[in-house]
């Protein structure tokens, strides 16, 4: 697969990405280099590859999730930029 300059230009424009001149050229280039190398992967044989989610085997590294007692509403607001003392004041979103 080859890019051309327009093709990087309009993945900048949907990303709202904005290059000089040079930098899209350099920009083509470096795309162009790694789907090179990405086309060069893609010739590998991984049929005998198992996928995988997680290089390492690990299985349920959580905590366990067990009641405990809340934070009080002191507590809940204490670092609150703003609160009227029993609720958090937000500015409006309209």
């Amino acid at each position: 697969m080859s890019l051309s300059r327009d093709d990087v230009a309009k993945v900048a424009l949907l990303a709202r990405l904005q290059f000089a001149d040079d930098e899209l050229s350099q920009m083509t280039d470096d795309l162009k280099q790694i789907v090179a190398y990405v086309d060069l992967l893609a010739e590998l044989n991984t049929e005998a590859v198992e996928p995988l989610a997680h290089p390492l085997d690990v299985s349920n590294c959580f905590a366990p999730d067990e009641p405990h007692a809340s934070l009080t509403r002191e507590e809940a607001l204490a670092n609150a930029p703003k609160s009227d003392g029993e609720h958090f004041l937000v500015p409006a979103v309209l």
